[in-house]
C-alpha cells in the first residue's frame, strides 16, 4: 500500500524538493491542439455555479473558487485508453489553478495526456501557463495503471509545477510566471483540448487519495481554506456535454470530500 503524503514529498509545505529538470521538446504529431485552456460552458443558458452540477464542452471533474490560491494537489490513476474504439481522439487529466469560472481566462495546469493518432496511442506528461501553449515533458514516462501525483504552488509571483509518477518514482519540477493570473480557483479535471476534437474513450479516471492511496489529495489552499475539495464552500461538479450529448460524467465526492471518478460516455 502506498503511504506517501504531501508532507513526505515536501509538497505544499515549503520543504525542499530536489528538482528534476528535463529537456523539453515539441508535442508529438497528433490531433492534439497546442493548448488545453480554461473551461468552456455548454449551452447559452448554462451558468457557472455550485453543485449539483454544471455542463462544459471541455471539462469534467471538480472546481472550487476562493481567493489567492497558493497551492493545489491531486492524484489519479492513468486510465487505459481505447484507440481502436475512438481513433484520432485525445484526453487529458490535470490539476490547475484558474481557468474557472468561464470569466477566468488564464490557466496554470500540469497533468498527463494521451493521443490516439489513428489507432496508435501516445502517453505523456505536460504543463501549461495559458494562454501560452502547453509544454510536453520529455523523459517522463507514463503508462496505463500508473499512479500520478501532481501539484502547483505559488510564491513570490512564481508558480512551481511538480509531477511525480508514484509507480516509477520519477519526478519533474519547473517554474513559471504568468501576468494577470487571478488565482481565484483550483480544479481537478479530465479534459479534451480547446480545439474540441473527439474525446478519447478513457473508461474511468479515478482521482484522489481514496482511489490512489496517495494521502493528502485532492487538496488545495487559498486565503481561508486548507484541505480537500469538500471543505470549500463554493464547489462546482462539472459534467462534459457537447450539443446535448453527454461525453463524460462526474461522480459525487467520497464522504471525506477528497476523491471522485469521471466516467467516459461518448466521444
Amino acid at each position: 500500500m502506498r503511504s506517501k503524503t504531501l508532507a513526505s514529498l515536501g509538497i505544499l509545505l515549503g520543504l525542499a524538493i530536489s528538482p528534476a529538470f528535463a529537456q523539453m521538446d515539441s508535442a508529438p504529431d497528433s490531433p492534439l491542439t497546442t493548448s488545453i485552456g480554461p473551461i468552456q460552458l455548454e449551452g447559452a443558458n448554462n451558468a457557472d455555479g455550485p453543485t449539483p452540477s454544471i455542463t462544459s464542452l471541455n471539462w469534467a471533474g471538480y472546481a472550487v473558487t476562493g481567493s489567492d490560491f497558493t497551492g493545489v494537489a491531486g492524484s489519479w490513476i492513468v486510465p487505459k485508453y481505447h484507440c481502436l474504439k475512438t481513433p484520432n481522439s485525445n484526453s487529458t487529466v490535470f490539476v490547475g489553478i484558474d481557468g474557472y469560472p468561464s470569466t477566468n481566462t488564464t490557466l496554470e495546469a500540469i497533468g498527463t495526456a494521451s493521443n490516439c493518432v489513428g489507432t496508435q496511442y501516445q502517453y505523456y506528461a505536460w504543463y501549461e501557463l495559458y494562454p501560452s501553449t502547453y509544454v510536453q515533458i520529455s523523459g517522463f514516462s507514463v503508462k496505463s495503471g500508473d499512479a500520478i501525483l501532481a501539484e502547483i504552488t505559488y510564491s513570490a509571483s512564481t508558480f512551481t509545477f511538480t509531477i511525480m509518477n508514484d509507480t516509477t518514482g520519477k519526478t519533474f519540477t519547473t517554474t513559471g510566471k504568468l501576468s494577470g493570473a487571478k488565482r481565484s480557483s483550483a480544479e481537478w479535471i479530465v479534459a479534451k483540448p480547446s480545439s474540441l476534437p473527439p474525446l478519447m474513450d478513457f473508461g474511468t479516471v479515478n482521482s484522489g487519495g481514496d482511489n490512489t492511496l496517495i494521502l493528502g489529495t485532492d487538496w488545495a489552499m487559498d486565503s481561508s481554506v486548507t484541505g480537500g475539495i469538500g471543505l470549500f464552500s463554493n464547489i462546482a461538479k462539472i459534467n462534459m456535454v457537447d450539443g446535448g450529448v453527454t461525453d463524460a460524467t462526474t461522480t459525487a465526492l467520497t464522504t471525506d470530500g477528497t476523491s471522485f471518478s469521471v466516467n467516459w460516455k461518448h466521444e
